[in-house]
């Protein structure tokens, strides 16, 4: 559930949203600073360790989606166990490549239904939410590492955060304050056009600040282009896990942080800023 999800809500009381502010903000004061020490003072490992860890939480979640109740817990399993080597691969690419992985990943789900205790009607659907799990978290959250490792890779990660929470966090209080028009309401009725926007504007604005503090090698058009291209993904992103939770019949992915739901849900947007981000830089930027 990412922030440009607002209530929009006129009964709700200003009480009631300081709280609700409040109860979003606390994590990222203590989520930031440690990050920051993390990934600006401690050796890349530290970073993959983390990266892994979140990923393998999100992915959780996404298979209880689909497995529920635990349904199939060996599925589960294995699904994690292929994206914590496809993230393996991505940060040592000597030892492994990541094409062996993809294929060790078209392998085992297919032998693995063989032995499945699930119906055999559900091979189908089983197989490919097992495998589009692993590339849905795993690859795309594997292009933090693949950033993390360019020159000046830290910075780089910085400011790709930087520019998805401004987007998401833009969106969040201009849609509660001034959201009219809703942006996708078959998907996720309660964002809006004006979110949107308030996003973009808070993005582009965040993201000339980084260049200023801490990044001098973007020019003010990489500024532009960026806040438009995390934004615009962020939202895609956001779209695209509230459909998979609306095709499950659920709210939230988990409940692990308050206010926020489940780590798939503060992911969302990540998931789908990330690539874009990296790619930007390896293509554009060169």
């Amino acid at each position: 559930m990412g922030l440009a999800e607002t209530t929009n809500r006129p009964e709700l009381a200003p009480s009631a949203v300081r709280r609700l502010d409040g109860r979003r903000v606390y994590p990222a004061l203590v989520f930031i600073p440690l990050f920051y020490v993390l990934v600006r003072h401690f050796p890349p490992s530290v970073f993959f360790v983390l990266v892994t860890a979140t990923a393998l939480l999100a992915l959780a979640e996404f298979y209880r989606l689909h497995f529920r109740e635990g349904s199939d817990r060996a599925a589960t399993g294995l699904g994690l166990g292929l994206t914590g080597l496809l993230l393996a691969s991505l940060q040592w690419p000597g030892i492994i490549s990541e094409r062996s992985i993809f294929l060790l990943a078209v392998a085992v789900v297919l032998t693995y239904r063989l032995v499945s205790p699930r119906e055999v009607t559900q091979g189908l659907v089983d197989s490919a939410v097992l495998l589009f799990g692993v590339l849905y978290i795993g690859l795309t959250m594997g292009c933090l590492l693949l950033t993390r490792a360019l020159s000046n890779g830290e910075f780089l990660i910085f400011f790709l955060l930087l520019i998805t929470w401004a987007g998401d966090t833009g969106a969040y209080y201009a849609g509660i304050s001034l959201g009219r028009r809703k942006l996708a309401p078959v998907i996720s009725p309660n964002k809006t056009v004006e979110g949107l926007i308030g996003g973009l504007m808070l993005a582009v604005l965040v993201s000339v600040g980084a260049r200023f503090w801490f990044l001098p090698s973007f020019s003010l058009a990489d500024c532009l282009a960026t806040g438009l291209l995390l934004t615009g993904a962020g939202v895609l992103g956001d779209l695209a896990e509230s459909a998979l939770k609306r095709s499950a019949g659920v709210k939230d992915s988990g409940s692990l942080i308050p206010a926020h739901g489940g780590m798939l849900d503060r992911l969302d947007s990540l998931l789908f800023t990330a690539p874009a981000f990296y790619y930007y830089v390896t293509l554009v930027k060169g």
